[in-house]
């Protein structure tokens, strides 16, 4: 896994405010309109006089011309002192007036009030300037900082050559990535060396891990040990609601990757425009996200590798991808950034830890120990949540009470004291959890019960029962998925056991007992009836499966029904005879059960030494038979055909 060193420094080239490129053009075009008001604007119209005093003049006969609107009364004198000379004033209510104007035989004719800055302001350049203005507002919410003239461009975040401020010392828990990931810091570092024998260096490198694992900041990690330029973004920046955006996008980001080479180009969640292509004609598929990827193709086979540009991508789907990304020339190194072992997390939790006061009981190696599985990101988040667990309770530095609890909130979520049960859902509840605990106790092959709780957590979770297991496993036998199938079915059989009938607490039980007796019988060969075969649909396929069942269609399958039905009644058995054998231990150490069922009521959680002293002497009785072994003419009455 890895990890960020959060003391280390991150150094990141000044950049403009959001969106500077968008006021610039704007405030040119606010100053056009201001000189053109300025310029535009005609003077002075005339000499202001009262309408009194012109209602004389023209009575007089000193008007030589008369021009009537709907508010001026403008005069052209007959003798005037000046060229252009005009009398001008407001009208007032005077029917009488053309009358006057008449009598005196004046020539008089009709104007318009406004001018034409007037016009062209309220005509065309206001419903203009609306029109641009909510344009302009629709493409910044479409990316803050981007403006019209820049949606072909790459969205990809540059990190100048000084570094991300990651390197391998803040990575922990992934030594082998690492270790394959040198020979590309040392290819940016000294190309001369590999040219000088002849090497070539991958075009592209894919991380492909579990979400959480660390695959981006591995790829941070190498930029900053290579000090080169590192362009970041992920493969949703490139398809847009416009068409021919991506592979525009794509130009521009290789253009701009090519000017500041040697330097790495990193894509994460590649498979948003890595996907495979569906072919001509196909069902449901997506044009303008194929022809971003197939500007991509050639891209990746049009630059030159002796620049020193490597491609780097991140995805955790790598069954997906188009076989054409994975072909030698374009990805064609695969680094796996798997889940850390115990020595990975321990590392991993002493990182995140720097800077967290920690006590001198806490011990890393033992939550280490307990977290199994865990990604990176989960450790790290168990850092915090002690943190803030610490700090909630007003101590001075965390304990390992606040470690263990946050190991169950990320486990099982938010205790939920406040819910409150009646006594007969406590008893189906406490005894649930007690035949879960008994059972992962007597059977051989179990994780010992590290804690049991029936205190409500999560989204629903009535209880838990946490198990730990001794050390890291990466194989599972036969006898192990049927013991631990049986596990997960003995809260609903201690349910039924004592007060003869069964709840709804136990579904989550089922879904994930279901999933491991379907996958012994369809994938992994551990059915006496079917042989030695696999029924699962291949990885590759296996996306346009989910699509078509959630269309309410019903995807090909590589076998008949007969042998599907097969399969079928092959889970229904393991299932019957795991929850037999679950029945029969609880029923020969019923009064463990119904002790640590009543101590659980009491106490509402208990840990695994106390547990384990109260399920003394229990034992599981040592079956005749290997459950799932009995000969086929003896379950079956139509044996599968050879």
């Amino acid at each position: 896994m890895a990890i960020e060193n959060p003391s280390a420094p991150t150094r990141r080239p000044p950049t403009s405010p959001p969106g500077q490129g968008d006021r610039g053009w704007l405030l040119y075009v606010v100053l056009a309109l201001v000189a053109a008001f300025l310029l535009g604007r005609p003077g002075p119209s005339g000499t202001q006089m009262a309408y009194s005093d012109l209602k004389a003049k023209i009575a007089a006969g000193d008007a030589a011309e008369v021009q009537l609107s709907r508010d001026k009364l403008t005069v052209i004198p007959k003798k005037a002192q000046k060229a252009g000379e005009r009398w001008v004033a407001y009208r007032v209510e005077d029917p009488d007036l053309v009358k006057l104007i008449e009598k005196q035989g004046v020539k008089y004719s009709g104007a318009s009030d406004g001018d034409w800055f007037t016009n062209l302001l309220m005509v065309w350049l206001l419903p203009i300037g609306v029109v641009l203005f909510f344009w302009m507002i629709m493409f910044r919410r479409m990316r803050p900082g981007a403006g019209i003239m820049s949606i072909g461009r790459s969205r990809a975040k540059l990190v100048a050559e000084e570094g991300t401020g990651i390197t391998f010392e803040d990575v922990a828990g992934v030594d082998e990535a690492v270790d394959e990931l040198r020979e590309v810091v040392e290819f940016l570092r000294s190309p001369e060396r590999f040219r000088r024998v002849g090497g070539r260096i991958p075009k592209g490198v894919l991380l492909v891990g579990p979400p959480g694992t660390g695959k981006t900041l591995l790829a941070r990690a190498v930029a900053g040990e290579a000090k080169v330029p590192f362009f970041s973004l992920t493969g949703s920046d490139f398809v847009e609601m416009f068409v021919g955006v991506g592979a525009a996008r794509v130009r521009d980001l290789f253009e701009r990757a090519q000017s500041k080479a040697p330097c790495i180009v990193f894509i994460d969640e590649l498979d948003a425009i890595g996907k495979a292509r569906s072919g001509a004609g196909a069902f449901a598929s997506h044009d303008e996200r194929e022809q971003t990827l197939n500007q991509l193709l050639s891209e990746m086979d049009g630059f030159d590798a002796r620049k020193g540009l490597i491609i780097m991508g991140a995805t955790n789907r790598p069954e997906i991808l188009d076989p054409a990304l994975l072909r030698p020339g374009r990805f064609d190194r695969q680094v796996l950034v798997d889940r850390p072992d115990v020595r990975g997390r321990e590392a991993i939790l002493r990182v995140h830890a720097r800077d967290v006061r920690l006590g001198p009981e806490v011990d890393l190696r033992a939550i280490a120990a307990i977290t199994p599985g865990f990604a990176g990101a989960e450790l790290a988040n168990i850092i915090n949540e002690a943190a803030l667990l610490t700090a909630r309770r007003g101590k001075d530095h965390v304990t390992m009470s606040e470690m263990n609890e946050a190991v169950e909130r990320v486990v099982a979520g938010l205790e939920k004291k406040n819910r409150v049960m009646n006594p007969r859902e406590k008893g189906i509840v406490a005894h649930h959890e007690a035949g879960h605990a008994l059972l992962a106790e007597v059977l051989p092959t179990t994780d010992r019960v590290h804690k049991v709780s029936m205190i409500p957590r999560g989204l629903g979770a009535l209880g838990f029962t946490m198990q730990i297991p001794l050390e890291d496993r990466y194989l599972m036998t036969r006898p192990e998925l049927l013991d631990k199938i049986t596990v997960l079915l003995g809260g609903r059989t201690a349910e039924q056991l004592v007060f003869g009938e069964i709840s709804t607490g136990a579904q989550d039980d089922l879904v994930r007992a279901t999933d491991l007796a379907r996958r012994m019988v369809s994938q992994f060969g551990m059915s006496e009836l079917l042989g030695p075969q696999s029924f699962a649909i291949p990885e590759g396929l296996a996306e346009g499966a989910r699509m078509l069942r959630g269309l309410g269609l019903q995807p090909e399958r590589g076998h008949g029904d007969r042998t599907q039905e097969i399969i079928d009644r092959e889970v229904a058995g393991v299932l019957r005879r795991a929850e037999e054998r679950a029945r029969s231990i609880l029923e020969g150490n019923r009064e463990h059960l119904v002790r640590l069922a009543a101590r659980l009521r009491e106490k509402e959680v208990l840990e695994g030494t106390e547990l384990r002293e109260i399920l003394a002497g229990a034992h599981a009785p040592e079956p005749a038979v290997e459950p799932g072994t009995e000969p086929q003419e003896e379950r079956w009455e139509q044996p599968l055909p050879h």
